[in-house]
């Protein structure tokens, strides 16, 4: 049977934190508690030699009716409450996989890469919500090893669990995992037209096609016309899936 150690690689061991690495980390929650503060995404900060969580901001998407004090001290245990137990399968997987993908990059490159998946969470009343949930390495230790991960939570644009992929924003790089296939496939990161991010930044001012049309001085078939090549593009049913999208992965 899991438990909360599953989620901890003897890869990414970190027993010991020295002086210097405490001091990059010294402060740090005042700029992360500003930040969650200006933002729809939940945030949580993870700290891998504490087994468990420095920071739950108040965004009640994660917290499944508890506070974020309650899901702080639960830390770990909170996965094992609030995700389905299918899903939870799926993220220690995830952790394992994630950790042997990021033991193959130099410690560099250990900090430019972010890891997105998709899972469920259960919320106290029984109600699922299909969540991303991504998370980027903020500190490191002097040996390269993985000590605080800053997560962010949003609702997903995904219709199932799983999606798992691996971003880096500075070259370009995205690597997605093959779960039936157990591997992990480069592609290219989704290039959006200057059309396509104009459109979908006055739909999330909640313009209509016809008022769109009108401010970029265009047809409203035209815009028709690029919503459905931008749908395609995404893998979405609708201009709200799209927004979300675009918006989990930074496009517009």
């Amino acid at each position: 049977m899991a438990d909360i150690n599953d989620f901890f690689s003897f890869l990414n061991k970190v027993d010991h934190v020295s002086k210097e690495d405490q001091k990059q980390a010294d402060n740090y929650l005042e700029s992360i508690d500003a930040f969650a503060r200006t933002t729809y995404i939940s945030v949580y900060v993870i700290d891998y030699k504490k087994k468990g969580f420095d920071y739950v901001s108040e965004n009640p998407l994660f917290l499944c009716g508890n506070t974020a004090e309650e899901v702080q001290q639960m830390g770990y245990a909170f996965y094992f409450k609030h995700v389905l137990e299918s899903d939870l399968n799926l993220l220690l997987k995830i952790n394992t996989i994630g950790f042997e993908f990021y033991e193959r990059l130099s410690i560099d490159e250990r900090k430019e890469y972010t890891i997105s998946y998709d899972f469920h969470l259960v919320n106290k009343k029984g109600d699922k919500t299909l969540v991303n949930h991504k998370m980027t390495p903020l500190f490191l230790t002097t040996e390269g090893k993985l000590w605080k991960a800053i997560a962010m939570v949003s609702l997903s644009s995904e219709n199932e669990s799983g999606n798992i992929k691996v971003i880096n924003k500075k070259n370009k790089k995205v690597f997605h995992y093959n779960l039936k296939g157990d591997f992990w496939k480069e592609t290219e990161v989704v290039q959006l037209t200057s059309r396509e991010k104009e459109i979908l930044q006055y739909s999330t001012r909640g313009y209509t096609i016809s008022e769109i049309a009108e401010a970029i001085f265009v047809s409203p078939d035209t815009v028709k016309f690029h919503r459905k090549k931008l749908f395609e593009k995404l893998s979405v049913a609708n201009i709200s899936e799209a927004i979300t999208f675009a918006t989990n992965n930074k496009l517009i």
